[in-house]
């Protein structure tokens, strides 16, 4: 008999709690449509069986079950995950599950980052269902917009609300007023709680999370009104996708070892890449230099070609995260999903650079501290 038992990591307990969530998933699938046909709550026993299942995973996971979601337009800014043209390009080619599921069941973390980690694994992990849609977090929803809803015993016509926005340069996120003209006859909790519930629709959990910095509802109409369908285009303003790609360039110069160039994701948010928790590190010394000892001719061209061919090799797996070159080497920042099994593979493609020695490390760093010490500079210079 063993006398010590090895501790399971949390990680590894997750692992097995989503592994047992799909793996009773056809006990309570049938249950949760019939509420949602029905207009019903889930039954008391299949809510308790999935409260227990997504408590297990993570206890600040919540769950909701819907029709699935009208396809709209798609959002540019969740698109941020998709690392290669051609991922990009077949994402915005392929058909959502949502537009051919009748049904959806959504996983909410809330502002709990590590929760969000969990819940994006739990969606990695379903397994196919023609009549499901699973959401790692609420998607918007601008259909829903259009529609009356119930609220507290108020029925509230939401294609009467709009809203009025301010960005606050300083923190980098919006602070967004909701109107409806109903609002002056509610208590002040629910014309919050629907304000909330507005700009959730309008942007999505992810979104809202990362972007908006407060919503206050108002009981005046505002000067400027706006349609809250308008949130996401403000949202992509702000997020750097109308330029640069979403990448911010410094330079500078360190003693003895010469210029420095350091490229990197900016803004970047821990909920751009919610699976990517495994920090790994190349570094390459190249052939052809100038004389500050930044890479030029074929080497230059090398070693984009370098990048790209790891990027797209990791495809969804794994992000390129910054780049630094000072000294004649150039240092590679990437973020890889460790459930993938991808590294292997990953190191085995880093180690195939010909123009000089090759080092690879990597760790587990599901908070991003790495990143956050290299966005450093970035965010001085940026005043942010």
């Amino acid at each position: 008999m063993a006398l010590f038992r090895r501790r399971r990591s949390a990680d590894s307990e997750s692992a097995v709690a989503i592994d047992d969530f799909w793996s009773a998933w056809t006990d309570v699938r049938d249950a949760l449509a019939s509420s949602v046909d029905e207009g019903a709550p889930v039954a008391a026993e299949a809510a308790q069986r999935l409260d227990e299942r997504v408590r297990r995973i993570h206890p600040s996971l919540s769950w909701e079950v819907s029709r699935a979601p009208e396809p709209g337009p798609t959002d540019l800014a969740s698109l941020g995950s998709l690392d290669s043209p051609e991922a990009l390009l077949a994402s915005l080619e392929d058909e959502p599950a949502s537009a051919r599921a009748s049904y959806a069941l959504t996983l909410r973390a809330g502002a709990d980052d590590e929760a969000r980690v969990l819940a994006e694994r739990w969606y990695r992990a379903a397994p196919e269902d023609a009549d499901w849609a699973f959401f790692p977090a609420r998607p918007a929803d601008h259909a829903q917009l259009t529609r009356a809803t119930t609220w507290d015993d108020h029925e509230l016509d939401l294609a009467h609300t709009s809203v009025s926005l301010r960005v606050d340069h300083s923190s980098g996120q919006i602070e967004v007023g909701v109107y409806h003209p109903d609002f002056m006859f509610l208590p002040e909790e629910t014309r919050r709680e629907v304000a909330e519930h507005v700009v959730l629709l309008a942007v999505g959990e992810d979104d809202l999370v990362r972007w908006i910095g407060s919503v206050h509802p108002l009981v005046e109409k505002p000067l400027d009104p706006l349609p809250p369908t308008s949130m996401p285009s403000v949202v992509r303003q702000l997020s750097g996708m109308g330029g640069g790609g979403g990448w911010v360039t410094l330079q500078g110069r360190i003693p003895l070892r010469g210029a420095l160039q350091l490229s990197a994701r900016y803004p970047l948010h821990r909920r751009d890449y919610p699976a990517l928790t495994l920090y790994a590190q190349v570094m390459v010394s190249y052939a052809e230099t100038d004389e500050d000892r930044l890479p030029t001719g074929a080497s230059a061209s090398a070693l984009e070609a370098y990048a790209l061919g790891l990027r797209e090799m990791l495809g969804s797996n794994g992000a390129l995260f910054a780049v630094q070159t000072v000294g004649g080497q150039r240092v590679l920042h990437f973020y890889l999903d460790p459930e993938s099994g991808i590294l292997p593979e990953f190191e085995k493609a880093a180690r195939g650079w010909s123009e000089g020695r090759v080092f690879v490390t990597s760790a587990l760093d599901p908070e991003w501290r790495t990143i956050d010490q290299i966005l450093k500079p970035i965010r001085k210079q940026l005043g942010r």
